[in-house]
């Protein structure tokens, strides 16, 4: 019979072995959460991004524990609550770039979960004959299994999340069809389209009450979401955001939204995990084209090679910063650490001259697809210039930020290889020291290496200094710069962003600092 000593151990075992489960559940959920919920994709960054060791590096002191608590001596308790504390903090939630978002439906998993370690430990205890010995090993095995056991828990809530999301789509979409005079402008492409839908949202304000949906609120349930909580009667635009990772993403916010107007930023390899082909991706982002109606406009950077190839029967606008065949094109782009200066013609041939605090070929190009929409709704190109003058920076987007005694320009928020080297080519412009810092660039697919090898080669002379973050994962864009015969002395591999600014800052150079931060890997990917 167990004295009161040897109870207390046992609950205080109980108690740490639970903490040490939460814990490990949440970093799952978080997963599951970064990988938009999709069990697909999931299972594509267990294969790739996580790997059976470092999920076992997790639950190595919980699976030790057992066979202590097993032989039941007191010492053994002892030791094994001191490995379920071990537990506690190797399963501690590191500082993410986007923390765990408790939505109702992250609680609706974590409640089914609790459920099914519920009814797991029940069953142990009245149909085990050695009761503690199996709920102890029910307990071991849930935990090691708890990176498949949350795709049991969607497929048991499937039904439930259906019926809300149905719900809610009914909903947005009856909101939207009590208000028919409302101008809806759908905003896609690979790279370029938050930039996009912000200036725009920017460029219109000046004489129409506009919504624009959220952050990265690019999703249909984001889409949802925005509609049922923040459009009112007064809004006569609203700018929409359409995201897509698979074949007829775009098409299904379509089919609630209907855009009167499309613009399509730009189309590169990215996501090809999901999308497998570029033909995908193309077809995927001229589903907004599709949805246009025949009185609509449909807005295309030409500046893209996926983009001008690709023919559509919709009344096009083009805007860009090549080609004399283009409706809206800037041309004469000057940068400095102040800015950017550019011309600019319309539809009818008339130059336009701008300023803008932003930096760079790529924001310029952004701006160039945002005035082509303002002006075609009914807003004259003179009465764009002001705003135009006074849009920011969208926070890791080529931002522009002083810091000291050296200027960083932030392009964190993802990559891709088209945006990549227009990056480089803002930084190139400068006559400071100018310092590369990336990890590169992911979600690439079969073309993961070849895509970073050849930025690595475009990089070679467009920076002093190259700060690589992670040995293997930039192990492409090594091979790159060599390959163009970049110094070797100048190029440093680290293995953390902390590290790569401690080494930004050790490099002796009197010259201010330019410092281009490329990419920031999401924390799947971390």
């Amino acid at each position: 019979m167990m004295n009161i000593l040897d109870m207390v151990l046992a609950v205080v075992w109980l108690g740490l072995f639970a903490a040490g489960i939460v814990r490990y559940e949440r970093y799952i959920v978080h997963m599951f959460q970064e990988n938009s919920y999709k069990p697909r994709e999931y299972m594509e960054w267990l294969r790739v991004h996580s790997n059976v060791g470092r999920l076992l590096g997790k639950s190595l002191y919980a699976i030790a524990a057992l066979p202590l608590v097993l032989v039941g001596s007191r010492g053994c308790m002892i030791a094994a609550c001191v490995m379920n504390a071990m537990t506690i903090l190797v399963n501690k939630m590191p500082s993410a770039k986007k923390p765990l978002v408790y939505t109702k439906r992250v609680k609706r998993i974590l409640v089914t979960s609790a459920v099914i370690y519920a009814v797991a430990i029940l069953g142990a205890v009245f149909f085990g004959t050695r009761r503690l010995q199996a709920c102890m090993c029910i307990l071991l095995a849930l935990f090691l299994a708890q990176p498949f056991l949350i795709l049991l828990v969607n497929l048991i809530n499937r039904p439930i999340e259906r019926g809300i999301d149905r719900y809610y789509i009914r909903d947005a979409a009856r909101i939207l069809r009590e208000m028919p005079d409302l101008k809806i402008i759908g905003v896609t492409g690979s790279y370029g389209k938050t930039s996009v839908k912000y200036f725009l949202s920017t460029l219109l304000s000046v004489q129409y009450n506009v919504l624009h949906t959220p952050g990265n609120y690019n999703t249909t349930l984001g889409v949802v979401r925005t509609i049922r909580e923040q459009l009112r009667p007064y809004h006569e635009i609203f700018v929409c955001e359409m995201g897509a990772r698979e074949v007829g993403d775009i098409k299904e916010i379509c089919d609630l939204v209907h855009p009167g107007y499309g613009v399509i930023t730009s189309i590169g390899p990215q996501h090809l995990q999901s999308f497998h082909t570029i033909d995908n991706i193309i077809a995927t982002k001229f589903e907004l084209a599709d949805a246009v109606p025949a009185d609509g406009r449909v807005f295309l950077n030409y500046d893209n090679e996926y983009i001008r190839g690709r023919r559509t029967d919709k009344r096009v606008v083009s805007y860009g910063t090549r080609g004399e065949d283009v409706a809206f094109r800037a041309y004469d782009i000057a940068v400095s650490p102040s800015g950017s200066s550019f011309k600019m013609r319309d539809e009818k041939g008339e130059e336009y001259e701008f300023h803008t605090r932003l930096v760079g070929s790529h924001n310029v190009q952004n701006i160039a697809g945002a005035v082509a929409v303002a002006h075609t709704l009914g807003i004259p190109m003179e009465k764009l210039r002001y705003p135009v003058k006074q849009l920011e920076s969208v926070p890791h987007r080529l931002q522009l930020i002083r810091q000291g005694d050296r200027i960083l320009l932030d392009d964190a928020y993802n990559s891709n290889k088209s945006g990549f080297k227009a990056a480089l080519d803002t930084l190139a412009m400068f006559r400071e020291l100018r310092i590369l810092v990336t990890p590169g660039m992911v979600e690439l697919g079969d073309k993961q290496y070849d895509e970073n090898r050849e930025v690595g080669v475009y990089a070679a002379d467009k920076c002093d200094y190259a700060v690589l973050v992670g040995r293997e994962q930039t192990r492409p864009i090594q091979d790159g710069l060599k390959e163009a015969g970049f110094a070797g002395g100048h190029m440093i591999v680290v293995n953390t962003i902390q590290e790569a600014f401690q080494m930004v800052n050790a490099i002796p150079d009197e010259r201010q600092k330019i410092v281009l931060i490329e990419n920031d890997l999401p924390d799947n990917y971390a």
